[in-house]
């Protein structure tokens, strides 16, 4: 199988139920922003320390891929044979935020998206995952979007804030404080 078609050429594309769209349909735009965001999370998971974390990284990749499924599909039959995500997907991102803050101290002040290359992939990932659920919504004013697909989404942006934060408690890294009282 070869990877180019041809057919997106003219700035057309096929949805997964065959309807060609322009490439920046709002549905395009959402699943995009997901496959973009699954890239981002490929590469947390191959440079974080927590081999716990690693394993969780896995496992949110292969649900971000079925959202990027569902986003994809334009015809509620190819939906039916989708892995779903489910109510207890996003109690799993919870428990691990809960597990995760346990391990770290609290968060007194802001902080910036800085001080390792490892802590700014969480903080690339957590916007570009923040973009999608943007992408998401407005994609549900014109389609039905299962809204517990947003939900994860939303949550998966919270978890990797705190992945952020418990991998520079990791690296031994100071989360570098946001102060308003810079020299310019």
């Amino acid at each position: 199988m070869r990877v180019y078609t041809r057919t997106g050429d003219k700035g057309e594309t096929s949805l997964a139920g065959g309807t060609r769209v322009l490439k920046d349909h709002p549905r395009l735009e959402a699943y995009g922003t997901v496959d973009e965001l699954n890239s981002h999370l490929g590469l947390i998971q191959a440079t974080i320390l927590d081999s716990g974390e690693r394993t969780r990284l896995t496992r949110i990749q292969n649900r971000v891929f079925v959202v990027s499924s569902n986003l994809a599909a334009d015809n509620p039959e190819l939906l039916k044979n989708l892995p779903l995500i489910l109510e207890e997907d996003i109690t799993d991102l919870e428990m691990a935020m809960d597990m995760l803050l346990d391990q770290i101290p609290p968060l007194t002040n802001f902080i910036l998206p800085a001080g390792h290359p490892s802590i700014a992939s969480c903080h690339i990932a957590r916007t570009v995952c923040r973009r999608a659920e943007r992408r998401m919504v407005t994609l549900s004013r014109e389609a039905s979007v299962d809204p517990i697909l947003i939900r994860y989404i939303n949550r998966l942006s919270d978890y990797l804030f705190v992945l952020a934060r418990k991998t520079a408690y990791d690296l031994g890294v100071g989360e570098i404080i946001w102060t308003s009282d810079f020299k310019r």
